[in-house]
């Protein structure tokens, strides 16, 4: 800088101290002016603030953000140009209720126990929740290339450009304030043309700087466009996600009917003497027959004992228990899967693992038969066959 730009810094900086401090006055700005100058203040923090929180709305987690950002700077040291994508939540979660709900799936081969319904639910929802997360990548791309990219824009080129010409103009009238002052005071330097340079200058900052205040101010038309730009692409995403989950909610619902009208079964838990008592009548509690599986806890209940007059492990067996299944076997019989409540008259009930002697196919879903002393007629498929009908 040279010897004349540096006194003409020390007199800008001595006319602002003397405005603020010694009570020197300055040369007013017209009304109009000053308005825009508030206006423009108050875009340039609005413009920051719809920056930073239209990038939280589509990314809300801050670490996330913030991890995003480095492993992206990282790659873009090294010369890659993999980028990595935000973790969208509903991608996440989706992912989860996928794996699980393919173990439940694959896991299920009991007939007694069956989580298919449920694992395939899980998926079909999380395959849901991935199309969404895809959806919100879409969102992501159209309001950072339609609505962040020119508002960034205008942040950083238009109103930057503003801010300088008020910036220029603040400073020529303060070099044009200390030329008055100094003008003023008997046995100046200061020429009459000095004086009217600065000033001239002074007007030429203000025109530029209320010129461009003007057109920005002026602009509400594209500024209003770029926020329908994004209404727009919100709704799209509101849209496409609410199809989504109508689409799932319909799947959900018919897998729930499903399930609700699907006969239900009473778990009995083993007993864990039942492998000792089959190993001591000599049959594989796997291969065991239906007539023997049916037959009542109170019935199978048996011991071995130690006594004096039996040998150490003699199995003391029921007589009927054990001549059950021979004699049930020898007639058509079914093994009851569900448990079955008569509704109406001539129905026959029974028990989850009952022995059903067969009697009669009344059609293709009923039999008719007698348990316990009863006889009635009773659905096919809670039922299953272990002697055919001859």
């Amino acid at each position: 800088m040279s010897l004349a730009g540096l006194k003409k810094q020390l007199n800008k900086a001595n006319q602002s101290i003397r405005e603020k401090i010694g009570g020197a006055e300055a040369t007013k700005l017209d009304d109009d002016f000053l308005e825009m100058e508030k206006k423009i203040d108050t875009m340039d923090e609005l413009s920051i603030e719809l920056i930073t929180k239209t990038k939280e709305y589509l990314q809300p987690n801050p670490a996330s953000r913030a991890r995003l950002a480095a492993q992206n700077q990282f790659s873009k040291i090294r010369g890659q140009a993999r980028t990595t994508q935000y973790p969208q939540p509903e991608g996440t979660l989706g992912d989860v209720m996928i794996k699980y709900g393919r173990e439940l799936s694959e896991g299920s081969v009991s007939s007694e126990y069956d989580w298919r319904n449920y694992g395939e639910a899980l998926g079909e929802m999380g395959e849901t929740l991935k199309q969404m997360a895809e959806v919100k990548y879409n969102l992501d791309a159209t309001v950072k290339q339609n609505y962040l990219d020119p508002l960034q824009q205008l942040h950083e080129k238009d109103i930057k450009e503003v801010l300088h010409h008020r910036k220029k103009l603040q400073g020529r009238r303060l070099d044009y304030d200390c030329k008055k002052r100094q003008k003023e005071k008997a046995g100046s330097k200061i020429s009459d043309d000095d004086l009217r340079n600065a000033m001239e200058k002074f007007e030429e900052s203000k025109e530029l700087a209320e010129n461009g205040m003007y057109n920005l101010l002026e602009s509400d038309v594209e500024q209003i466009s770029q926020l329908q730009t994004l209404a727009n692409s919100m709704l799209e995403y509101h849209q496409q996600s609410t199809e989504l989950m109508e689409q799932l909610c319909s799947k959900l619902q018919s897998r729930v009917d499903d399930a609700s009208s699907r006969p239900r079964s009473h778990h009995r838990p083993k007993k864990v003497t039942e492998d000792l008592l089959d190993h001591y009548n000599g049959t594989d509690s796997t291969d065991a027959p239906p007539a023997y599986a049916s037959i009542s806890a109170k019935e199978r209940t048996t011991w071995y004992v130690e006594t004096d007059e039996t040998e150490s492990g003699d199995l003391l067996v029921d007589t009927a228990a054990a001549d059950s299944p021979t004699t049930q076997h020898q007639q058509p019989c079914c093994k009851a899967l569900y448990d079955f409540e008569p509704e109406n008259e001539g129905e026959l009930g029974f028990q989850e693992g009952d022995l059903i002697t067969l009697t009669n196919r009344i059609d293709e879903n009923w039999f008719e038969g007698t348990v316990k002393g009863q006889s009635g007629f009773f659905p096919v498929n809670y039922v299953e066959v272990v002697v055919p009908l001859l």
